[in-house]
């Protein structure tokens, strides 16, 4: 039996979660995980996540 090794949190790992939070898709992930989610909602987070990425690249 294989053991998953704990993976660093990432910035994309934080705004993922952060957006989805304000999506209101967090229970949904909840219930039935990232994979579960559709192509739209899961588009949407990633556009998103390079949005504010974009922006913190301009605020340094």
């Amino acid at each position: 039996m294989k053991k998953k090794k704990k993976k660093k949190e990432t910035i994309e790992d934080k705004l993922k979660y952060e957006i989805a939070e304000e999506l209101g898709l967090m229970e949904k992930i909840d219930k039935v995980g990232w994979g579960g989610l559709t192509a739209k909602e899961s588009g949407r987070i990633g556009g998103l996540i390079r949005v504010r990425k974009r922006e913190m690249k301009k605020k340094k």
